[in-house]
Parts: structure tokens; sequence; C-alpha cells
């Protein structure tokens, strides 16, 4: 699933629409039944944000067209009048520029700020980091909560997908298994100030995501996977790096 650092990506990408009035297309049906062509096309783009996963993207006359990318969507920017490959989702064209979305299974119209991005929690892409705010809204939760699931909650932290998460926790040095009220708040702050670094810096090797049964590249250990949360999404740890609690039944 693409996380917030993507987001960010996608919206550097797309604000070359911005000021611009743009042609807008949906091509595939269940983009169509929105009815989003009809209440768009011809209206100027004013401003383009990415929120925790969510790219926003402001028109005039107060509309707000808010997209989350699941597990397979893509932002791309095209030359205008390039014929997209397959059925994109949405279409928006500039003088020299078009915007196209691929796989969007997510995208709601409202009329000023969308409800679904005021329920999110601090951007962890924001800058300067608010980690006061972040801390706090993981301290106003269940404390006997997993802080690998904890991290997940975008109502609690937005941005944080599950491959942040485990390379956040390993460079933090705490299980992903490890209830909040057993960490301290230098314990969280570790955590939130290491997702922000490497969200916001450029990416280097994963050192637990995705290579459990393989040793750890800092001490040899074989790193481990394990669902969790009820969303079961994997976890990986690495259990000389990162030594506490182990997951329920280990």
């Amino acid at each position: 699933m693409p996380e917030g650092d993507a987001l960010h990506r996608a919206a550097e990408r797309v604000r070359v629409l911005e000021g611009e009035v743009v042609a807008v297309e949906t091509p595939h049906p269940r983009a169509a039944v929105l009815r989003l062509a009809e209440r768009l096309d011809g209206r100027r783009l004013e401003s383009v944000a990415a929120v925790g996963k969510n790219l926003v993207l402001g028109f005039e006359g107060g509309l707000v067209l808010r997209s989350h990318l699941r597990m397979h969507g893509r932002w791309r920017v095209q030359p205008a009048g390039a014929e997209p490959f397959g059925t994109p989702w949405l279409v928006l064209r500039g003088r020299e520029r078009q915007a196209v979305l691929w796989n969007g299974p997510v995208l709601e119209l409202t009329r000023g700020r969308s409800p679904a991005v005021t329920r999110l929690g601090p951007d962890v892409m924001s800058e300067p980091t608010d980690v006061d705010a972040m801390l706090a809204r993981l301290r106003g939760v269940e404390q006997r909560r997993e802080v690998g699931d904890a991290l997940l909650d975008q109502r609690l932290v937005a941005g944080i997908g599950n491959m942040w998460k485990a390379e956040a926790l390993f460079e933090a040095g705490i299980s992903p298994w490890r209830p909040l009220a057993e960490l301290s708040d230098e314990d969280l702050r570790r955590v939130l100030v290491a997702a922000a670094t490497l969200m916001q810096g450029p990416r280097g090797p994963r050192r637990v995501y995705r290579r459990a049964g393989r040793p750890c590249l800092r001490c040899g250990t074989t790193v481990r996977s394990r669902p969790q949360g009820d969303a079961v999404r994997a976890a990986y740890w690495c259990p000389g790096c990162q030594a506490g609690t182990a997951p329920p039944g280990a």
C-alpha cells in the first residue's frame, strides 16, 4: 500500500497542474458513476496536498476531491493528450500535462474539507514533525494496545504504513509487540522521529520489512514475521535488535 511519503511524491507530480483549468474524464465505470467529470470539468485546480495516505485536490467553487490509493492505486503525470494504458479511474488534463489515476478505488468529492481527512491524526510527513501531538494521540488510547498495531491507526498518526512501521521500530530498537503501557514517552518519541526521518529522507535498504527468514543486516539474527492486529497486517522484527515482548503464543 502506498504510504505517506509516496503520496507526498505524488502530490509534487500532480502540482504541475495547480492553477490551471482542467478537463476531467472518468474512463473507469466505477468512477463514472460518481459524476466527477460533470462536476469538475472546466474548473480550476487550486490546490494539491498530501494528507496522510490521501491526495487532496481543491477546485474552484469549494469542491474538494479526496483520493486514497488503497493497495494498488497510482498517480502519474504525462504529456497532455497521451493515450493512457488500460482504463484509468481519472484523468485531469491541463494545457501541457495530464495527471492520471489508475486503480484508485476511493474517490470522494465534498464541498469543503472531507470528514475522512478531519479524523486523521497528525501527519508524520509534516515539517516540522509535531511529535508532541502524535505522542498525545498514542497516549489517549488503550495502553494495552501493541505499539506496532497503534502506529498503523491513521487516527493516531497519519501516513505510516506497514513498511515504515517495521523499519521505524527496527531503527528505534523496539519490538512491535510491546504494549504502549510498557514504553516510555522517550521510547515512543524515538519511534516517531525514526519514522519521520526515514520517510522524509532518501530511501535506503530495507532492514526487516519482507526479510522474514533472512539474517538481520545488523546482528545476524533471523528476522521474523507474524500477523498483527485486527487487520492482520504482517509485523516484521529482529528478535536480536528489538528485544522485548514476543508475539502472543510465541
